[in-house]
């Protein structure tokens, strides 16, 4: 499968938000043996279809039929959507014209342009990463496009687009720290945003880290910049980002110790929409939609495109 290695996304850090005062938010218990986070090479998943989703109708893929789900929203006149606006390349304010703008919104406007003909017919909700799952499963968005990982835990709670985006979770540290890599990060302060796979991963690999959550990346580069914690997790082109924003930072060189391949969420109950959401994401690749947003937002960090992650089907309501 023609699978992503990289993920483009990067902290906005404004002089607002440090005046803010990002708090350290608790951090949740290590989950049980047999919760499920990404596919870690070492730890096997304990379900093995988590990266299928559901297929597009074959007859009339981008169909709006009476009663389903995007005919309500066609109705309402605007897709609601759940979005970052410190994920910088993915989802970030722009500072001069104040819209928000990057990959991910990408993927919200070609979903409503599927359903209304016009992109700009959405209402983007700002969340943090922890209220993700929580706004689908509340009904109060109609997709979470938001940096998500699939995994089989949110499965259980939400359903998923196909892949569109994956990545691999690496580790920012001080120029000449002593932190060379996941075995040495004993007793070192590591920050990662709370209600992510991400922290998951950090208390299951690096268990006598001390783990410091934030609300987001912003977050936890704020508390780096005043020394609160020595080290900051996450998917290897955000800490890229934030490396860019603080000239005493560096993504250590090794090699990503998770795969993270992103989704866009939906209700759990409204499957029609993810098929409908697949069905956009295969015009994307067709119309080569998705390659230019990659060559906008990505290809300038990242490079040469990799190529649309394959979709993969399969999975029964």
């Amino acid at each position: 499968m023609n699978r992503w290695v990289g993920t483009a996304a990067a902290a906005l850090l404004t002089v607002a938000l440090a005046a803010c005062g990002v708090q350290a938010t608790p951090v949740p218990a290590p989950p049980p043996p047999s919760g499920v986070s990404e596919g870690t090479a070492p730890v096997a998943q304990t379900c093995t279809d988590f990266l299928q989703s559901y297929a597009p109708d074959p007859q009339n893929p981008l169909a709006i039929p009476q009663g389903s789900t995007m005919a309500q929203i066609k109705k309402r006149g605007r897709l609601i959507a759940g979005v970052s606006t410190d994920s910088y390349l993915l989802g970030a304010r722009n500072p001069v014209s104040g819209e928000i703008e990057g990959f991910d919104i990408d993927m919200v406007k070609q979903i409503a342009k599927a359903i209304f003909g016009d992109e700009n017919r959405i209402q983007l909700r700002v969340i943090t990463a922890d209220q993700r799952i929580p706004v689908l499963q509340k009904h109060e968005v109609d997709i979470v496009a938001r940096n998500m990982t699939i995994n089989c835990d949110r499965w259980k709670d939400i359903a998923f687009s196909a892949e569109y985006y994956e990545s691999g979770q690496k580790i920012l540290v001080r120029k000449g720290s002593d932190i060379t890599g996941l075995d040495t990060l004993a007793g070192h302060k590591v920050c990662a945003p709370t209600g992510t796979t991400t922290l998951d991963n950090l208390i299951r690999l690096a268990p006598e880290a001390e783990p410091v959550g934030a609300a987001n990346h912003t977050g936890c580069l704020v508390l780096f910049q005043e020394g609160q914690v020595d080290a900051i997790t996450g998917d290897d082109t955000v800490l890229a980002g934030l490396a860019a924003q603080d000239p005493y930072a560096v993504v250590l060189d090794e090699d990503a110790f998770t795969a993270e391949p992103y989704g866009i969420g939906i209700p759990r109950d409204h499957i029609d929409m993810v098929r409908f959401v697949n069905a956009v994401l295969e015009k994307m690749h067709a119309d080569g939609s998705w390659e230019a947003s990659y060559a906008k937002w990505l290809a300038p960090t990242l490079g040469k495109s990799p190529g649309q992650p394959v979709p993969q089907y399969g999975r029964i309501p």
